[in-house]
């Protein structure tokens, strides 16, 4: 079995905005998969059906981002769940530009309060993670406001289509293992950091032509 957590905070007030990408990404699971939900109990809701052949637990812990852990940790202890084995955790990403996205076997919080959290409350940075981008924010904002934002037009096109990538690397990552994720979806963002660089440097010859 696997818990597959998305980080956010609940009520309508932070829907959309930068800092749920992991709940956008447990309800593009939920849609796909047609998994109901059962509810909230131990500090989360969550829903259960069978991803990639294995059960699973979708958790969108509902203790606001900063508390994530203590809700992670309840379902783990609950279900004999192994962090290291048998946990997946989705979450936004300021290191990354709007439609790029990361997956890590292990790693620091990285300055990202959620993960702080769940790191403090399980005791271990061994496990799978998916991070999704949301860009830097801009000089002299504050970073709590910033990721508390919502998305412009053109960011958010990015973003939801990142999120369905998001969503099956959740499932290639339970079928097929953390590596073949990595190799897959880690390899894309390459990709098109290359295109996007030779696009920009091509806008810059040209610009320095006109001139």
């Amino acid at each position: 079995m696997y818990l597959v957590v998305g980080l956010g905070n609940p009520g309508s007030k932070y829907a959309g905005t930068r800092h749920n990408m992991g709940f956008d990404t447990i309800d593009e699971l939920v849609e796909k998969h047609r998994i109901s939900s059962d509810g909230v109990k131990m500090k989360a809701m969550s829903g259960r059906g069978i991803i990639g052949g294995e059960r699973v637990i979708l958790l969108k812990p509902m203790t606001y981002m900063n508390l994530s852990g203590e809700a992670v940790r309840a379902w783990l202890d609950y279900y004999k769940l192994d962090p290291e084995e048998d946990l997946i955790v989705i979450y936004d990403d300021v290191d990354q530009e709007p439609g790029r996205m990361r997956i890590r076997k292990k790693g620091s919080a990285g300055g990202h309060n959620g993960m702080k959290s769940i790191i403090q409350h399980i005791g271990t940075t061994v496990f799978p993670r998916i991070r999704i981008g949301v860009g830097a924010k801009p000089a002299g904002w504050d970073l709590a406001d910033y990721v508390l934002g919502h998305f412009s037009k053109e960011d958010r096109k990015e973003v939801d289509a990142v999120i369905k990538d998001a969503a099956d690397a959740v499932e290639m990552i339970i079928a097929e293992g953390v590596d073949e994720a990595m190799n897959r979806y880690n390899s894309r963002g390459k990709e098109k950091e290359k295109k996007e660089t030779a696009a920009k440097e091509k806008t810059d010859d040209s610009n320095g032509q006109q001139k």
